[in-house]
């Protein structure tokens, strides 16, 4: 089914698990005197809970720079990115690096476009290291790697070999099966359906479906555009925001 897309800044719901505000970023070239990179400035959204919110722009608009700054992977030069935290709200802008750490483990997940992890960790280990941090027992959250590499149609006699060994649409296939292993409720998606084949982006698709009904609010890079309509209920335009 074609999900209706709509460009929006604000999401209709009240208490939205995720509140950017005036965001901005540049980055200080230091080989080039010290010049000075606007990236994107007063970016402000909102995503509610069982929403996915696809950023859009060109290549070069500022999407993944948005994206990291609000998992903590790129300083914030302002404004803020407010999160829910159990009752509370935590501004990852503010944040300290422990809590931000914390954050990861029990209230956001993110999807990058490449895998990063330790060598010689098996597939399904890495896929599993997630439910550990949360406190799921070893044997459970195997069991969830393997179903989850399983339906993503990784096979079996990868599950325990490194996935520095893989093709690029393996590796890409164990990065969604542990950004979307966990129970964050917040998940980040960069380009999620990269490398894949039709049918693997079918299963991204579904399981982004199963994280919406579950409560999860996201926000992601689609390049592709059947996927980004199947996937998002709004689209906002980063070009608006560009510096």
């Amino acid at each position: 089914m074609i999900t209706a897309l709509s460009s929006a800044i604000s999401a209709p719901h009240a208490d939205p698990v995720l509140a950017v505000r005036d965001l901005a970023k540049s980055f200080t070239l230091h080989l080039q005197g010290g010049l000075k990179l606007p990236v994107v400035s007063g970016v402000s959204f909102d995503v509610a809970a069982g929403e996915c919110v696809a950023l859009g722009g060109p290549s070069g608009a500022g999407k993944s720079s948005i994206l990291k700054m609000i998992f903590g992977n790129y300083r914030i030069d302002a404004g803020s990115v407010r999160l829910a935290d159990a009752d509370a709200v935590v501004d990852v802008a503010q944040a300290a690096p422990r809590e931000i750490l914390r954050l990861r483990q029990h209230r956001m997940a993110y999807v990058s476009q490449f895998l990063r992890v330790i060598p010689r960790v098996g597939a399904r280990e890495v896929v599993a290291e997630p439910l550990l941090a949360e406190g799921v027992p070893a044997s459970q959250a195997i069991a969830r790697a393997e179903a989850l590499l399983d339906r993503l149609n990784l096979p079996e006699r990868l599950w325990r070999l490194p996935p520095a060994t893989f093709s690029g649409g393996e590796q890409q296939r164990v990065n969604v099966a542990r950004g979307f292993i966990g129970s964050q409720s917040l998940l980040l998606l960069d380009e999620p359906t990269a490398s894949l084949d039709a049918a693997n982006r079918a299963v991204v698709i579904a399981l982004i479906a199963e994280k919406k009904a579950q409560g999860c609010a996201l926000v992601g890079i689609f390049h592709d555009t059947e996927t980004r309509e199947a996937a998002a209920d709004r689209v906002v335009d980063v070009t608006r925001f560009s510096a």
